[in-house]
């Protein structure tokens, strides 16, 4: 990818709950010519999530209070604090599932073609082999199928990996501390009537269980709050 003259503000947020064996690699493999920051909020780890981020180069945050959201919103309040804010917000999660280094090709339609927020989605691209389980496919396919039914958007997927412009974050005035934080995103961006694009980002296996997908009540509870998000927001 051709990289762009004047490359604009661009920080990544990581929200990370006991991924000491992963958040390192992920925050090695994202392009640090592209990146201004490097944020990884440890969501109440009981290992060395905080101190691995630390020692490869990422600013290190705690966010006692567990929740998805919640650790994205500490990162955000970290950006508002902060003595400049950025042009454009990455978030990208701490278990390596992603490849960190497509993070340019989701800044790109942003920096060149004026999109208010790039999804990466897993459905276009190339999933590993047992990188998402039979009901996050499902699930993933039922909320995106509901948002264009209700809101006549058309989305792909609900992948955590994605980017936005800052302003336009904060014009969705984000709330959810969990689950539905992602699908709460697109769903302003739909009422905001943003400029939005999918485009296809590889995905593989995740290292360690998943929080969510890797339990059963993880499952459920995730379901069960992107669904009542969905509705909500009508």
């Amino acid at each position: 990818m051709k990289r762009p003259e004047k490359i604009p503000d661009i920080r990544v947020i990581i929200p990370a709950f006991n991924e000491q064996n992963a958040v390192g690699m992920v925050i090695d493999e994202i392009p640090t010519d592209w990146v201004q920051e490097v944020i990884v909020v440890d969501n109440g780890s009981s290992d060395d999530t905080y101190s691995k981020a630390q020692k490869h180069g990422a600013t290190a945050l705690r966010e006692v209070r567990r929740g998805y959201g919640q650790a994205c919103l500490k990162g955000m309040e970290h950006i508002a604090n902060s003595s400049s804010q950025p042009d454009i917000v990455v978030f990208l999660d701490g278990d390596h599932s992603d490849y960190p280094e497509q993070l340019p090709e989701l800044v790109m339609p942003i920096i060149a073609d004026d999109m208010d927020m790039v999804i990466g989605s897993r459905a276009l691209g190339n999933k590993e082999k047992g990188s998402m389980t039979p009901q996050q496919v499902f699930g993933n396919w039922l909320a995106t199928s509901l948002i264009r039914w209700l809101y006549k958007k058309e989305y792909t997927d609900l992948g955590p990996f994605r980017a936005i412009r800052y302003k336009s974050l904060l014009e969705t005035a984000m709330k959810d501390t969990n689950y539905g934080w992602t699908v709460e995103m697109q769903l302003k961006a739909a009422k905001l009537k943003m400029n939005t694009l999918d485009i296809p980002v590889n995905y593989r296996q995740r290292i360690g269980v998943s929080k969510v997908s890797g339990t059963v009540k993880g499952t459920i509870m995730a379901g069960y709050k992107i669904i009542l998000t969905i509705f909500r927001y009508l």
